[in-house]
């Protein structure tokens, strides 16, 4: 897309956590997706393409996705805060893709989106594909990596076009509060700015807080916002291939944005038929998928407290949510040395520069093993920092 064509703002099955969800073809099974007896391919009588019990083998191409699909999506999101509209939602493959279409509607070659520091690595990675320049803002370890609205502010220049939050931080963890998401948006409104909210891991809750925002779809901000999520995490199906992301804002940047998006996803037509068929049953099977993995990262965390010394010189940052633990460690002899050392003894770790983390020493640990492979890990895991 153009740069002529960039949205500019104005000032102003039972789960098993350990690999996912049910196999892919069995996640289709159990919704109830299946061609219908005694009509072919090709007879367009079989179903409507979207119908209830409408055959996978029928295909209507539509750039946004099935309209029964969106609908699913949007009953989703509208149990997780704002009712939210099905007109407001577009589907993807990935929410990588969801990401590479974002960078195409609002920036041109050269330009710069704002991510968090600490962050997820992909996303340099999916920007400079669309050859888009990250800049960082810094996430103060002070507030366990919760944001700072006025570094966010500090990092704009004048070719900023976005900026990225990840709700909650991967792998920090730390979820937006209702008075950090209103400062964030007017700041965006006020210099023209999209705001792009990374909700992937947000029904990953392990605890509750006040004023918690769980998703931006359908909340009244006063800049134009992107929701991006998928069914690799919510249903733990990344086999399946599909996402969507929420357009909302002012209804003028909203639906501008919504007209030029499509564009986009028409010259892709990226998400098979039988999964949005399917997408109904599978958002029904997350919820079952959630409270199983819910329970094994939460255990592990515990497990994880637990197993640390008390005079310790190494400690377990605060978090609230997400897959992950994230260890602060002293400098000496530092992380990637201290994964070395792991490494050599059966246990993998990863150093929190893969991350940018900053001001310390830190590890990243998954919480999706299984109990018994975690607990394993712990033993050599203490025995080495504490070395």
């Amino acid at each position: 897309m153009s740069g002529a064509q960039r949205i500019r703002a104005p000032s102003n099955t039972p789960a098993d956590p350990a690999g996912y969800g049910p196999p892919a073809t069995e996640a289709l099974a159990a919704s109830g997706l299946h061609a219908p007896e005694g009509r072919g391919v090709r007879d367009p009588s079989a179903h409507r393409h979207d119908a209830p019990g409408a055959s996978p083998f029928l295909y209507a191409p539509e750039p946004f996705g099935l309209p029964s699909a969106r609908e699913a999506v949007a009953g989703h999101l509208s149990t997780r805060g704002a009712p939210v509209s099905a007109a407001h939602v577009v589907l993807g493959a990935s929410t990588s893709e969801a990401y590479g279409w974002l960078f195409k509607l609002l920036c041109d070659p050269g330009d710069t989106v704002l991510v968090p520091a600490p962050g997820y690595p992909l996303l340099d990675v999916l920007a400079r594909l669309e050859g888009v320049h990250t800049r960082p803002y810094r996430l103060p370890s002070v507030h366990g990596f919760g944001l700072d609205v006025g570094a966010v502010e500090a990092a704009i220049d004048a070719r900023t076009r976005a900026v990225l939050v990840v709700n909650p931080g991967n792998p920090t963890g730390h979820f937006l509060h209702a008075g950090e998401l209103q400062a964030l948006a007017d700041v965006c409104a006020r210099h023209g700015l999209a705001l792009l909210c990374d909700e992937v891991f947000s029904d990953f809750a392990w605890d509750t807080e006040a004023d918690r925002v769980t998703s931006v779809a359908g909340l009244p901000l006063p800049c134009l916002t992107f929701a991006l999520s998928g069914l690799s995490k919510v249903a733990g199906l990344p086999g399946l291939k599909l996402s969507w992301l929420h357009v909302g804002g002012p209804s003028c940047l909203r639906d501008e944005a919504l007209a030029r998006l499509e564009d986009v996803a028409d010259a892709a037509l990226s998400v098979g038929t039988p999964v949005q068929l399917a997408l109904p049953g599978l958002l029904a099977h997350a919820p079952r998928f959630q409270q199983a993995l819910l329970a094994r990262v939460k255990g592990n965390r515990e497990r994880l407290v637990a197993a640390r010394p008390k005079d310790a010189a190494w400690d377990v940052v605060p978090a609230h949510g997400g897959w992950s633990a994230v260890l602060r460690i002293p400098l000496q002899p530092g992380e990637e040395a201290t994964c070395l050392r792991l490494l050599a003894a059966g246990v993998r770790v990863q150093p929190g520069y893969f991350y940018d983390f900053g001001g310390g020493a830190y590890l990243v640990l998954s919480l999706l093993p299984t109990p018994e492979v975690f607990t394993a890990a712990l033993a050599p895991l203490v025995r080495e920092l504490t070395a």
